[in-house]
């Protein structure tokens, strides 16, 4: 795809799309084999299509650099990882309510979701998660 068919983030992300999901009646289930951003509105609906699936969301602020840093190896990890359904959710001030739900604290923050519940969290800059994410 033409880097002109980018939208300016997907650009600065080296070129890889991430689907912004914005309604809740798009929604029939998670998208597999890339990451899908969320929001206060979207984020639980697909936690719930997701099933059985493990779900990683990644908790992120446009101007965190050790988020910047992670997205291209969330989005790897994605594409590798068909079995389970990565999520980015940006913590401003319109998410806010849904960050504090899930008592997001520093970011980037991952939360692994499993059944509906979170079951497990990694904080920080984690360059080890897909060791993480397998145990």
């Amino acid at each position: 795809m033409p880097a002109s068919w980018l939208s300016k983030d997907a650009a600065q992300r080296g070129g890889r799309a991430v689907l912004a999901s914005s309604s809740s009646l798009e929604m029939a289930a998670p998208a597999v084999g890339q990451v899908t951003e969320v929001n206060k509105d979207t984020f639980w609906p697909l936690v719930k299509a997701a099933g059985s699936k493990i779900v990683v969301l990644d908790m992120y602020t446009q101007w965190c650099g050790p988020c910047k840093l992670m997205a291209p190896k969330f989005q790897e990890l994605s594409e590798k990882h068909h079995d389970v359904v990565f999520l980015k959710l940006d913590c401003n001030q319109e998410n806010r309510p849904l960050a504090k739900e899930l008592g997001i604290k520093v970011v980037p923050t991952f939360k692994i979701v499993k059944d509906g519940k979170v079951v497990n969290e990694i904080i920080k800059c984690d360059y080890a998660m897909e060791e993480r994410l397998s145990s």
